[in-house]
């Protein structure tokens, strides 16, 4: 049976959307995945079923939350050769010095037509850098996220997608989760 890992968009996030992971680990249980374990409190989890179609296992999970909880979550699905990726092709892991704290990925619902790409202003986000890859987009920021105009919102709108992004250090734990 596969293993899923559902990343949850804006939950737990300022206050909105709160779901108790214990809760949600129930929830998930009750409609029948099994193995539904969960990382800290910003919607990471991972759950195991006979479904193979991550857009059918994110459905599920949505519809799940919807009703347990009473909140329409976006749920994006992702593999463990996804965050693989993120490992061998961030080009910023490349920089002398590089601040691991700095490093982010966003992960989309689509991939970005280049002729979006090229539309984009990215002077916007300046002094923050960004660098897509697929489904998934590679933040560098020059301060930290808090004071940015690079975030969910902007990705979100700019290029027509869901995303939901986690810090690097997430993303190596997550990975390394998927092992377990």
């Amino acid at each position: 049976m596969p293993t899923h890992l559902a990343l949850l968009r804006g939950i737990n996030v300022s206050g909105q959307k709160l779901i108790k992971m214990e809760e949600l680990r129930r929830g998930l249980e009750g409609v029948g995945f099994s193995n539904v374990r969960t990382y800290i409190q910003s919607g990471n989890v991972f759950v195991t079923t006979d479904e193979a179609d991550g857009n059918l296992v994110a459905n599920q999970i949505r519809e799940a939350i919807l009703n347990s909880f009473g909140h329409d979550v976006p749920v994006l699905i992702i593999g463990k050769e996804d965050l693989q990726a993120c490992l061998e092709r961030n080009r910023f892991l490349d920089e002398e010095g590089v601040d691991l704290k700095k490093l982010y990925v966003s992960f989309i619902s689509a991939e970005v037509p280049e002729q979006m790409v090229t539309q984009l202003n990215l002077n916007f986000i300046e002094p923050d850098k960004i660098q897509l890859d697929g489904r998934r987009i590679y933040l560098k920021y020059h301060s930290s996220p808090a004071n940015t105009k690079l975030d969910n919102k902007w990705i979100e709108k700019s290029m027509n997608v869901i995303s939901t992004t986690r810090n690097w250090n997430t993303v190596n734990k997550l990975l390394a989760m998927f092992g377990n």
